[in-house]
């Protein structure tokens, strides 16, 4: 798991089983079971990587659970057993939600998805990051100025850093970016980690908020 997550929280309010958590566990990630969103505490456990169930939580009309809503400005959060055509998955990323993991998938995926999240990765169809990225650049008005905090930010950046920028925000993950840009996994996050620090973000959702609001202005100064 990551270096900042120490545990995962699973909000499972059916009676069956949690699979997901049960493999989680056989492969050394500490999970924890609660039955109620009031059991969740989160500022009791700060490090806790929290999955919310779809199946037998109450939903707004993107399909997505209330409670998530009210959690992920605060903590990491992902939604599984989600049922495939009953959930909207750009707003639960405009939500701030890492990924979705799905009923019908494989218990191989759901594990590397989950893996991929708590290690700070987006977990969603690289095309639907990249179009939401585009719709929302258009929103940009690039007429309307900088502050000049952000601008500063801006300049800061590298051509290398502003080419990752990117890349995150169309999809790409670490290994295919250092394949990319034939380096390595460990210089891709070492530049991932300053460019969290230069934006002052604190992973790749709030990355892709930033980039969102300022990639037209960055790219002009590239």
């Amino acid at each position: 798991m990551s270096s900042n997550i120490n545990e995962l929280v699973f909000l499972h309010q059916i009676s069956a089983p949690c699979h997901l958590a049960i493999l989680a566990e056989s492969i050394g990630m500490k999970t924890r079971i609660v039955k109620h969103a009031g059991e969740l505490e989160l500022e009791k456990y700060t490090n806790s990587f929290y999955l919310i169930a779809q199946d037998g939580a109450a939903l707004d009309s993107n399909g997505i659970p209330l409670i998530v809503s009210r959690i992920a400005p605060h903590v990491p959060v992902a939604i599984y057993q989600v049922e495939r055509g009953t959930l909207e998955p750009e707003a639960a990323l405009l939500l701030g939600v890492r990924g979705l993991l799905y009923s019908d998938q494989r218990m191989d995926l759901m594990l590397t998805g989950l893996r991929k999240m708590v290690s700070d990765e987006l977990w969603y169809d690289r095309t639907l990051i990249s179009k939401t990225f585009r719709r929302l650049v258009k929103k940009v008005d690039t007429s309307s100025p900088v502050p000049e905090e952000t601008a500063a930010m801006i300049e800061m950046l590298t051509s290398r850093e502003r080419t990752i920028i990117q890349l995150v925000s169309s999809g790409a993950r670490n290994k295919e970016i250092a394949h990319r840009l034939c380096i390595s996994e460990h210089t891709v996050k070492a530049h991932i980690s300053s460019i969290f620090r230069k934006t002052q973000s604190r992973n790749r959702v709030e990355l892709l908020r930033w980039a969102q609001t300022y990639q037209t202005h960055f790219e002009l100064v590239s």
